[in-house]
């Protein structure tokens, strides 16, 4: 018998490895573990791994849980290795039952309470292996901590996603969602996933767990960026968490392991702290930035124009974008990107593919008005969906089905396009010859990549399954982004798919941006960018702030505080605006300028709690390096009062100013003793930003 423990860093981790083999994960958590919190028979249940394999038995009364898997159950401990590298410790258990070899990894990370776990499987037998399911994080146990019962003391935050509504977190007690303590186990579970190539299309791949009796949470992200699933539910008198990629029952995931093969699941990460949801939000937001791709963009925080939202609406022209190009110039703008359309003389959703400027639409081509973006001291972009190609698209009739995802002998179409299969080595060259035209010919430093279509479960084409085609290309894209910027180091690709719906950190470890949302309403807008750092870094965060044409002042503050604490993603018609409107973007824009280098490593607090789509007054604070800055935003409600607590304040002498709008008056004050900024905002629908400073 062996016992793998790690005590660093505010993580407690505990491996059993009983006399007979079995590998038995016992304990994660922010605090240590307690032998009386479990029972030796229950240990049996506390499997490292999950996998079940065709034609094995699935040894439990389970339902539809993935628990009493095999060979999951049949795995035998061969060998552990503890090393170190770059990120911090790293260990890896080996385990086999004959034919399959099964390596977990579990990756620590120096000074943050997270880990990244992932899961190797090898085959070495002579006959090829169906696999059926893999965890990438299996953990029995989470709620053994104190002694109320689980129903009683169990929270479980779900990050509901949609179009024009990112970000939207629901907190639930286990009954809510049906999961009630019936059994030593239940048939019910509480299962969370996607399925598809829209990653974050109804939920977010996260999710969080927290034991109001012991103060602790985990919260966890599946780094994936197709199908996906987590499931939460009660085995052997204890609640269990498992994170997988895709899997057969829930997204037609089937995998083939010829004899020789590796395969290895997607990775997840998980933070283990004694806090609440947005405790646990911050440790990830560091682990975040260290699994990122080091980059520029995330440094400078440049402010970019983007043509589209309540502006140009994918209807752009050499007339229409000079004077936006001019007065994004004078409001302070550093980046312009031409937005959809640009390559077509009309209606273009199905036409899209080729790639190639309108001549109808740019007379004098379209380099003139990129050589007229950089002459106003910009960098200029372009929006791109290279993964799509229209059905009406003239390429799309030469090329063969190999270019396109299959099923059933058919090129899958959806919203009237065709999904390019990155699996193809002819569909890579393509992606890479329009990104070259556009950056060697055409002279952009920016491209907005966006993703408009579900493909669905994925291809037959070339795969043992729906999912294991879109896996495979999943992965492919992943690869080919990662080219591009091996080639091109400084430009800066935007992801988006559709807003926010794609927005996954297997993506976003290499993009140095998010657009967060599509939102078309500014008073919506602020709900969905005070969330958005549960799922983002504010440094990849792009907010639009799009003032109306013909708004007021207030209208305008509100905008631009929607975006001031992460990336501003400005838009609307600069050049129709009243002058005194267009001043107060001039100095959101300075302002934000002076203070985006504290911003830049900042950590995200929610005075009043995660926001919802009902709040009345909402409130996202950023603690930079230096300074602590709150933005608060009045939304409905009768009362212009509002009470912030700042607990990390209480207590401390601090100047409190209102730091944007700087000149129009603001009623406010600090309570030292009780810890509260009161804030007075006499209308609904305004917003205030304030800035913090120790004395």
């Amino acid at each position: 018998m062996e016992i793998i423990e790690f005590q660093e860093n505010n993580k407690h981790l505990v491996i059993d490895i009983t006399e007979s083999g079995d590998v038995n994960f016992i304990h994660f958590s922010s605090q240590p573990f307690e032998k009386e919190n479990l029972q030796e028979p229950q240990k049996k249940w506390f499997r490292l791994v999950e996998i079940q394999v065709t034609g094995e038995n699935h040894d439990d009364h389970h339902g539809s849980k993935h628990t009493g898997t095999n060979p999951g159950k049949k795995l035998r401990y061969v060998d552990h290795k503890d090393i170190r590298n770059h990120f911090g410790r790293k260990l890896e258990i080996i385990q086999s039952e004959g034919k399959l070899m099964v390596i977990s990894h579990i990756q620590l990370f120096d000074d943050i309470p997270v880990i990244r776990s992932w899961t190797e499987v090898k085959n070495n037998d002579y006959n090829p292996v169906g696999i059926e399911y893999l965890s990438s994080f299996a953990l029995t146990g989470i709620s053994k901590e104190g002694i109320m019962s689980w129903e009683e003391k169990s929270r479980i935050y779900v990050p509901h996603n949609t179009w024009y509504g990112e970000v939207q977190w629901r907190k639930y007690t286990l009954p809510e969602m049906g999961l009630s303590d019936v059994n030593e186990f239940s048939m019910k579970r509480i299962s969370v996933g996607n399925t598809g190539s829209w990653s974050t299309k109804e939920y977010l791949p996260m999710g969080c767990y927290e034991n109001i009796e012991s103060g602790t949470s985990l919260f966890w992200q599946i780094e994936h960026n197709g199908s996906w699933q987590w499931e939460i539910s009660n085995i052997a008198k204890h609640l269990y968490l498992q994170l997988s990629g895709p899997t057969e029952n829930e997204n037609l995931w089937w995998k083939e392991l010829k004899p020789g093969e590796t395969f290895v699941s997607v990775p997840a990460a998980i933070a283990a702290v004694n806090g609440n949801m947005e405790e646990a939000v911050r440790a990830m937001t560091k682990y975040r930035r260290m699994i990122r791709r080091p980059n520029e963009d995330n440094q400078k925080l440049p402010v970019i124009f983007n043509d589209y939202m309540n502006c140009l609406f994918g209807d752009p022209t050499t007339e229409k974008l000079i004077p936006l190009i001019d007065a994004a110039a004078e409001a302070g703008c550093e980046y312009f990107c031409i937005d959809a359309g640009w390559y077509s003389d009309g209606e273009w959703w199905v036409g899209v593919g080729e790639w190639l400027p309108s001549k109808q639409r740019f007379p004098g081509g379209i380099k003139e008005v990129i050589n007229y973006i950089k002459s106003k001291g910009m960098i200029p972009g372009l929006w791109l969906e290279i993964e799509v190609m229209g059905i009406n698209c003239p390429l799309a009739q030469v090329v063969p089905d190999e270019w396109f995802f299959m099923r059933h002998g058919q090129r899958i179409i959806d919203n009237g396009r065709y999904q390019l299969d990155f699996r193809n080595p002819e569909v890579c060259n393509h992606a890479d010859k329009v990104v070259d035209r556009l950056i060697n010919e055409y002279g952009v430093g920016y491209i907005k990549m966006d993703y408009n279509i579900n493909a669905g479960p994925g291809t037959d084409l070339d795969s043992d399954s729906f999912g294991d085609g879109m896996l495979q290309h999943n992965r492919k894209y992943l690869s080919w982004l990662d080219d591009v910027f091996k080639r091109y180091p400084e430009l800066v690709i935007e992801n988006c798919g559709s807003g926010g719906l794609r927005m996954d950190y297997a993506l976003l470890s290499r993009h140095s941006i998010q657009s967060c949302s599509d939102q078309t309403d500014y008073l919506k807008f602020a709900r969905i960018a005070a969330a958005s750092p549960t799922a983002v870094t504010p440094e990849q965060n792009a907010v639009w702030s799009y003032p109306l044409r013909y708004g007021d002042k207030e209208e305008v503050i509100f905008n631009m505080i929607n975006a001031m604490l992460m990336r501003i993603h400005q838009s609307g018609h600069l050049a129709e605006i009243s002058s005194e409107r267009f001043d107060l973007i001039q100095e959101a824009i300075n302002y934000y300028k002076e203070i985006r280098e504290d911003l830049r490593q900042g950590l995200p607090y929610w005075p009043l709690g995660i926001p919802t789509v009902s709040d009345e007054w909402i409130s996202l604070a950023m603690q930079g390096e230096k300074r602590l800055y709150v933005a608060v935003w009045r939304l409905a409600g009768k009362d212009p009062n509002c009470l912030l607590p700042l607990a990390m304040l209480k207590g401390k002498a601090v100047s409190v100013i209102c730091a944007y709008p700087s000149k129009i008056e603001c009623k406010y004050n600090w309570n030292k003793e009780s810890g509260y900024l009161s804030v007075f905002l006499e209308n609904q629908n305004s917003a205030r930003l304030f800035e913090i400073n120790p004395t």
